[in-house]
């Protein structure tokens, strides 16, 4: 009964994978930020983003263009409140008024508005002032959206960053700093009373440039790796997605909210950087998001929140080539100003861009349905058993790989190798990922093969 049950799960994120290619999730939005003198028009970006699997946007204002754009889109948006714009609306429940009759009345019900963000991380701002008037502000806000449009649904937050954490590894000793935990206990009362979304930045990126391992880059981008072990809560986590908002997940247990629902608001991979920038390269931020979209994809969750995939929001859509600081800062685009792809983290929903290019000129786009459904992944010749045995404790490790047929008395029992036992093993996780090139990398000791690897009783997942 176990080994059907397992067939039938993977044979569903199968079809689940399959089929989400051709519509929007709406648990993959993005960042739209504007500090940029070469953006394309708000008409070309609503074009673009209907293209792609996008169903979420996130502003950092309220630009009435962008708004006006994306009405009849179906695409949900994020606006927000300036952290300039705090004190008055703390201070005047009128301003709150004013602000909603010129940001969100002209543009609902067209223009879906789902949250107002009220400031940007304002608690590690260093402005304490600034942070005391945050819950009246989120306050004044939420009464004049109810006032103006009561049937809108609009809830109202506020963003913070990983830094409001005081420890977060392992995950289950995930805290606060205890600094912050009165007005993070306000903040908490009102989201639970509005039922409106805690939001979170986690960048694995960061992890990765404070620890810049190898064994640190496959834990972040989730490839193969040994996986860490949380004693707390006898969980392995095999990759630093899943561990980081796993660890907000535990400070807000920790803080007596154990149900707030967790967004994250931006996470993202910078595919360029200055001299001294580790790990910021296009390779490194196409597996990053592309491996991050497949693992949301499969609905699998994180360990302390199996079964549903956290609404997540990829930073950002374009680079914004006015911001100051690193070359990082400037290289998040997921999409150049002429709308073609920076690099295809399979976003797209026919695998072009709006204007049909990739950036990949005479090579099919990863995310195209050629390239989706070639063949099986296999071991590369030259893939040492101590790889391939990383491989396979890796992807069966993974919530879908069915590995029982790899077991004594199985169907692919026989040879029993590590190279035959892992061959199969990556396979099926190559096959419910999305089956996109980048999916059968493992860490360069897997390729793709059009020669189906099928022997005797022995059936292989995949097509020709």
């Amino acid at each position: 009964m176990e080994q059907t049950n397992h067939l039938f799960f993977t044979i569903s994120a199968l079809l689940f994978t399959f089929f989400s290619f051709a519509r929007s999730q709406s648990f993959i939005g993005v960042n739209y930020g504007e500090v940029a003198d070469n953006l394309p028009a708000p008409e070309a970006t609503a074009k673009l983003l209907k293209s792609t699997s996008i169903s979420k946007v996130r502003l950092y204002g309220a630009d009435p263009a962008m708004l006006r754009a994306l009405g009849g889109t179906n695409i949900s948006v994020v606006i927000g409140a300036a952290n300039g714009d705090i004190p008055s609306l703390a201070s005047d429940p009128a301003a709150a008024s004013r602000w909603v009759a010129a940001n969100v009345l002209p543009f609902i019900p067209a223009t879906d508005i789902s949250v107002i963000a009220v400031g940007n991380e304002v608690l590690n701002s260093g402005d304490a002032s600034l942070a005391a008037q945050l819950i009246p502000a989120m306050q004044n806000l939420a009464t004049a959206v109810a006032a103006a449009a009561p049937n809108s649904n609009i809830k109202v937050s506020t963003v913070n960053i990983m830094a409001v954490l005081a420890q977060s590894e392992p995950p289950s000793s995930g805290a606060f700093h205890s600094d912050l935990t009165t007005g993070l206990k306000g903040i908490l009362q009102f989201l639970t009373k509005t039922k409106s979304p805690f939001m979170i930045n986690p960048y694995p990126y960061f992890a990765y440039r404070d620890d810049p391992r190898p064994e640190t880059l496959a834990f972040c981008l989730f490839q193969p790796n040994s996986g860490r072990y949380d004693p707390g809560s006898k969980i392995t986590y095999t990759n630093m997605f899943d561990a980081q908002v796993d660890a907000v997940k535990s400070a807000l247990k920790g803080l007596g909210f154990p149900d707030a629902e967790i967004v994250v608001a931006e996470t993202g991979w910078p595919y360029r950087g200055d001299s001294d920038e580790v790990g910021a390269t296009v390779e490194n931020a196409r597996a990053f998001v592309g491996n991050l979209v497949s693992h949301l994809r499969s609905m699998n969750g994180t360990p302390l929140m199996p079964g549903k995939s956290v609404d997540t929001y990829i930073f950002a859509l374009y680079d914004e080539d006015l911001k100051p600081g690193p070359t990082s800062e400037r290289s998040f685009g997921l999409f150049r100003p002429d709308l073609t792809m920076t690099y295809d983290a399979g976003l797209s929903k026919s695998g072009s861009t709006a204007q049909g290019n990739s950036s990949s000129a005479g090579a099919p786009a990863k995310g195209s349905p050629a390239a989706a459904t070639a063949g099986w992944c296999v071991p590369k010749e030259g893939a040492t058993d101590e790889e391939l045995q990383t491989n396979l404790d890796y992807a069966c490790g993974q919530a879908g790989v069915d590995c029982g047929p790899i077991q004594p008395g199985g169907a692919c029992y026989e040879p029993n190798t590590v190279r035959s036992h892992a061959a199969y093993a990556m396979n099926q996780l190559y096959q419910m990922s999305g089956r996109n090139p980048w999916n059968c990398d493992f860490q360069q000791s897997a390729t793709l093969t059009s020669a189906n690897p099928s022997y005797s009783t022995c059936v292989y997942p995949g097509s020709q």
